[in-house]
């Protein structure tokens, strides 16, 4: 999940659970603490820049700052600091030991969000090196950060203090305008990418959000509820949507192992993807000893979706070479869905390796993470590398393998 919708949570946490007393420093800990275990994309930033790494966000990404066994003493380390620092700056702070709780919380719900997305996360580091993957939410899920966003909207409109109460039609404006713009950036980027959706939604969602921000004035009454209890009504609601897709992804996984088992399909791996912007799109995919399945389906169809079949390139002696590299060997325990395709262009023979994880059963989409090794006519490894990665949305060097001594 994108670290801005990480510290929304977590502010949305300290509001509703720990803003009594010294809601400034609490709300900063929650917010900071649901965003710290991302820290880790700054070393993996340099690892591939310094090292030419290019697999450094399988490598580093996710792993220690993302483990419930780290967890603990980051959570110390961090209430230590801010409890110190605000002690050392005059500022009222909770006990360091309410900070650690605070932080926990906060690194918690990140290891918990990552989990429920597609990408996963490596939660048990360094014990176990499996990522844990729920498949329950997209990478980015505006509906989620909307639901989780907007009473933290409601708290701030509707603060009862006299500038509140002045400044409160202003405010609704301006959070109903914001939204509104975010619906239809979201409305773009679902075209971009190949997920469209109807106009007509946008229309409906922006009346919507008037009704939430604009409703609350009739008779006052939004300035009697107090803000964290805005933010309670935010979190419950969150776990109700966290529910629904939890029971949407349990459908979907239905529908994909019917398939396998009425075509008699080898299983190697399964699994329902979640596909932005709605909780009933869903893709699934099949990884068996040939090849892959994918299929993307709307939950509102009667029909059930077609499969497609991605078959791998008969195995030869170069694909069993490059099946032999560490870094390929490393690649395979991220890439759930990989179809390995080989081709010979100018006398090099290739072996690319596509992860379908984040393709959903979209025709004609580029999928993202393609691994490409390279050897000459003799089977000499030549380069091996990103082809392409989602993350960066570039092309990536590819990296020459090393000679003894560590000349490239």
């Amino acid at each position: 999940m994108d670290p801005i919708t990480h510290g929304i949570t977590g502010a949305l946490l300290g509001k509703a659970y720990f803003s009594k007393p010294h809601a400034r420093v609490a709300v900063f800990a929650a917010t900071l603490g649901a965003v710290f275990p991302d820290i880790d994309v700054f070393y993996e930033a340099y690892a591939e820049i310094a090292h030419q790494d290019p697999l450094a966000i399988v490598r580093y990404h996710r792993a220690i700052t993302h483990s419930f066994v780290a967890l603990p003493f980051f959570a110390l380390l961090l209430a230590w600091l801010t409890h110190a620092i605000a002690r050392r700056l005059g500022i009222a702070s909770p006990s360091a030991w309410m900070l650690t709780l605070i932080y926990g919380v906060g690194i918690a719900s990140h290891i918990i969000l990552d989990g429920m997305t597609s990408f996963g996360t490596r939660m048990w580091y360094p014990i176990s090196q499996r990522r844990v993957a729920w498949d329950w939410l997209f990478i980015i899920d505006f509906t989620f950060t909307s639901i989780i966003l907007a009473p933290q909207a409601l708290a701030w409109i509707y603060r009862d203090t006299q500038r509140g109460r002045e400044k409160s039609f202003a405010r609704a404006w301006g959070m109903w305008a914001l939204f509104t713009v975010g619906l239809a950036f979201t409305w773009l980027l679902a075209y971009e990418v190949g997920t469209p959706f109807h106009w007509w939604i946008v229309g409906l969602s922006s009346a919507l959000f008037a009704i939430i921000f604009f409703l609350p004035r009739r008779g006052s009454w939004g300035f009697r509820v107090k803000s964290s209890a805005w933010c309670k009504a935010g979190f419950y609601v969150m776990i109700a949507y966290l529910a629904a897709c939890g029971v949407a992804h349990h459908a979907a996984m239905q529908r994909v192992e019917n398939f396998a088992v009425t075509n008699h399909i080898a299983v190697d791996r399964i699994g329902a993807l979640p596909i932005p912007p709605s909780v009933l799109d869903w893709g699934d995919a099949i990884r068996a000893p040939n090849g892959v399945y994918l299929s993307q389906f709307d939950f509102r169809q009667s029909q059930p979706a077609p499969f497609r079949f991605l078959s791998d390139s008969p195995a030869d002696a170069f694909t069993r070479r490059a099946l032999e590299e560490p870094d390929v060997q490393l690649y395979l325990t991220f890439a759930r869905f990989p179809s390995i395709q080989t081709s010979v262009e100018n006398g090099e023979h290739l072996v690319v390796f596509s992860e379908d994880r984040f393709v959903n059963g979209r025709r004609g989409a580029r999928s993202p993470f393609t691994y490409l090794v390279v050897f000459d006519a003799a089977g000499t490894l030549i380069e091996q590398g990103f082809q392409t990665n989602a993350m960066s949305l570039r092309e990536i060097e590819l990296t020459p393998p090393k000679l003894p001594g560590g000349n490239p």
